[in-house]
C-alpha cells in the first residue's frame, strides 16, 4: 500500500476512538515448523504452576520469540515466526514484530487480533547482541544513504532512504525507510555499508534540520490523523511514535494496515 506523492495531506485531530481493526494481508513465510515437544508433568505440580503464572496476554514478551497461525480473509491458514522488538506505550496491545525472512517491520495487537491463532511464545527473552562497530553505527544513524539492492538478472538497484535508529533486542539490525517506499524496514546495515552497498549522501546531510526539528518535538503523539489519497479517500490513522534522533520524524499506524508508516515534517513542510 503504497501512498501517492502528489495529493496528500494530513489532518492531526483530538479524537478519541479505538482503531478499526488491521486489514488482510499478510503473505505466506515460507518457514518449516518444528511441533513442540510435549512436557510430562504430575498433576499436583501442573496445578500449582496454572494458579501461580501469569496467562500469556498479562506477560511481557517483548524480547520473545514467538510463533502464530495467520488467518486469511479467503480462510487460508498460514504460520509465522518471529521476535518481538517492542510494545507501543500509546497502545501497550500494540506489539512491533520481525517475522523470519520479513524486512518490513510489523505492527499487530497480538492478543486481540481475531486472525491471529494459536499463539505461542518459543523462547525466553532473546539477549541482545553486541553492535560490531558503534562508532560506525552511530555515524550512520540520523544519514541521508543510497543502498543498493540486487535486483532481477544481477542489476543493482539503488534506494535513497534515511537510517532512523538501532532496533531494539536485535541489535545489529537497523530502523530504515525510503524515499519511495515509506514504510519502516529493518536491515543490517553495518555489513552492508562495509560491503559498499550502502553509502552515506554527504550533499543531503549538510542541511540542517534542527530549526526545522524545534517545531516538532512533542505534542504529536497520540493524535488521529486523516491521509488523504490522490484519489480523495481518506485513511484513518493514529501518530504512535517518532525517532529520538530525529524528532521530526513519526511513526504512523493505520487503521486498515499493520505496515509502519514513516512520515518526516522536515520532507513535507
Amino acid at each position: 500500500m503504497d501512498p501517492g506523492t502528489s495529493t496528500r495531506s494530513f489532518w492531526a485531530t483530538e479524537g478519541q476512538g479505538d482503531p478499526a481493526d488491521a486489514a488482510a494481508g499478510h503473505a505466506s513465510c515460507n518457514n518449516n515448523t518444528n511441533e513442540t515437544a510435549n512436557l510430562t508433568k504430575k498433576k499436583h505440580k501442573q496445578k500449582r504452576q496454572r494458579s501461580t503464572s501469569l496467562s500469556l496476554a498479562e506477560r511481557n514478551i517483548v524480547g520473545c520469540r514467538i510463533s502464530h497461525l495467520w488467518k486469511e480473509e479467503n480462510g487460508l491458514i498460514t504460520h509465522w515466526r518471529g521476535t518481538v522488538l517492542d510494545r507501543v506505550a500509546l497502545n501497550p496491545s500494540l506489539y512491533l514484530l520481525k517475522y523470519d525472512g520479513i524486512d518490513a517491520v510489523y505492527a499487530l495487537e497480538l492478543h486481540q487480533d481475531e486472525r491471529v491463532l494459536a499463539l505461542k511464545v518459543l523462547s525466553e527473552t532473546v539477549k541482545p547482541s553486541p553492535v560490531p562497530d558503534p562508532n560506525l553505527a552511530n555515524a550512520i544513524i540520523g544519514k541521508v544513504v543510497e543502498h543498493i539492492f540486487e535486483g532481477e538478472q544481477g542489476s543493482k538497484d539503488q534506494w535513497r532512504g534515511i537510517v532512523l535508529a538501532q532496533a531494539p533486542i536485535l541489535n545489529s539490525f537497523f530502523y530504515i525507510s525510503y524515499t519511495n517506499d515509506p514504510i519502516l524496514y529493518m536491515y543490517e546495515l553495518l555489513d552492508d555499508y562495509k560491503e559498499g552497498d550502502l553509502r552515506i549522501l554527504s550533499e543531503y546531510n549538510e542541511i540542517s534540520r534542527q530549526d526545522v526539528d524545534r517545531k516538532f518535538v512533542d505534542g504529536l503523539i497520540g493524535k488521529h490523523i486523516e491521509y488523504t489519497n490522490d484519489n480523495g479517500t481518506k485513511r484513518p490513522g493514529k501518530m504512535i511514535g517518532k525517532i529520538e534522533a530525529l524528532p521530526s520524524v513519526y511513526f504512523i499506524k493505520f487503521d486498515d494496515d499493520f505496515h509502519i508508516y514513516v512520515y518526516d515534517f522536515v520532507e513535507n513542510v
